[in-house]
């Protein structure tokens, strides 16, 4: 599978909602596909910058998810939690785009979504 890993997909913005919920949060579940196309779904500890998430690691660069996400940038991060189980309330936003990988502050290994696609439930603003 070849993925054009210069193609810019259109940007998302992201509701006030939205940006807040992401904002309090900080533990995801990242997925990224192989080049054969195998999903795999990892829990990654994040930050938000208001447009973007950002997420690091510990020996990142020699991970299968930055493998995965070196041959084919396209990836989701979901961000949800439950709010009650009765009644049953849960909200949680998605986050699909492309995966930039970037030298952080500290020399550090770091990737950064950027967002070509947002979804939410549950918070209090939803999109039209």
């Amino acid at each position: 599978m070849k993925h054009d890993k210069g193609k810019r997909l259109k940007a998302a913005t992201f509701t006030e909602a939205e940006a807040s919920y992401l904002a309090e949060g900080f533990l995801g579940r990242l997925a990224t596909a192989s080049e054969s196309g195998q999903p795999h779904v990892v829990p990654v500890a994040y930050r938000f910058d208001g447009t973007c998430i950002h997420f690091g690691g510990w020996n990142l660069s020699r991970s299968r998810k930055f493998a995965e996400l070196a041959a084919n940038p396209k990836v989701a991060i979901v961000v949800d939690d439950v709010v009650s189980t009765r009644p049953w309330r849960v909200r949680g936003v998605e986050v699909r785009g492309l995966a930039r990988p970037y030298v952080g502050r500290d020399g550090e290994t770091m990737v950064r979504i950027e967002p070509s696609e947002v979804r939410a439930w549950g918070l209090e603003e939803t999109r039209r």
